[in-house]
């Protein structure tokens, strides 16, 4: 039976970093799930033959069906699932079309839940579960209050899946960075440049979810900045919480 690793949204900055820790794993193949299937061939490429590129658009069902009947074709022991696939925007909420807000929805929550709910069923004792939600999980956070909200879903279903699970030998991670240094983050907006405070890059975001997820854990948080965030908007109100978070991304609207 083969050992298979099924990460979503893998020709991204992170994806990619997650792709060079499962390549370290004792794994037989690591099935990369994205849309774009020029960029999964060029990761098999550069990463070798390991790498089983898998297109699949994830807003669709088909896309989550077409995984589901390679499972069903092939009979893997799935050792690793990683939840990387997400969409974001910054927006006022009428910036946002009804198509958009479907699109977000489907694969920030739909997706990793079905997908977890399909592959359980092909894991065992030491397998593990990964969804990448955010530090924006912690608390609503106006103007990307969709994507944050999409990532609590996510936070807060990962969470109480690792307890239901309990017992089974599988665990549930959610994983909570804070800003990633990758070529998808905005660095300008409006003509200014944006200051991302707690900074890290990807490579270590994915190293630690790793070794967290191997513990045990049901949350992986990577740096001192995001762990005393996650402190901070559990002692201050959520209402003055907000209030900071719009200081300190206001210059940036004022000009949108």
């Amino acid at each position: 039976m083969k050992k298979i690793v099924i990460l979503t949204g893998a020709t991204g900055g992170l994806g990619r970093e997650f792709l060079k820790q499962m390549l370290k794993e004792e794994i037989d193949e690591v099935w990369a799930v994205a849309r774009n299937e020029q960029k999964l061939l060029q990761l098999r490429e550069e990463y070798g033959d390991k790498v089983t590129p898998v297109p699949a658009d994830l807003s669709d069902l088909e896309g989550i069906k077409k995984i589901e009947n390679m499972l069903m074709e092939h009979r893997p022991r799935v050792a690793f699932l990683i939840h990387n696939a997400g969409l974001a925007k910054m927006g006022n909420y009428n910036d946002f079309s009804i198509e958009e807000i479907d699109k977000i929805i489907n694969v920030n929550c739909k997706a990793p839940v079905m997908l977890t709910k399909i592959c359980i069923a092909y894991m065992g004792r030491g397998s593990r579960i990964l969804n990448i939600s955010s530090a924006s999980a912690f608390q609503p956070n106006p103007y990307i209050n969709l994507y944050a909200a999409s990532k609590a879903f996510e936070r807060s279903y990962s969470r109480a899946l690792n307890a239901e699970l309990e017992g089974t030998g599988i665990t549930s991670a959610a994983v909570c960075p804070g800003w990633i240094d990758t070529e998808l983050l905005q660095k300008e907006i409006n003509g200014k440049k944006v200051r991302f405070p707690g900074l890290v890059t990807a490579d270590r975001v994915a190293r630690q979810a790793v070794r967290d997820a191997k513990k045990g854990k049901d949350m992986s948080v990577c740096s001192l900045y995001v762990k005393c965030q996650h402190l901070i908007v559990k002692i201050l109100p959520q209402r003055l919480v907000m209030k900071i978070w719009m200081a300190g991304i206001g210059k940036y609207l004022k000009e949108s």
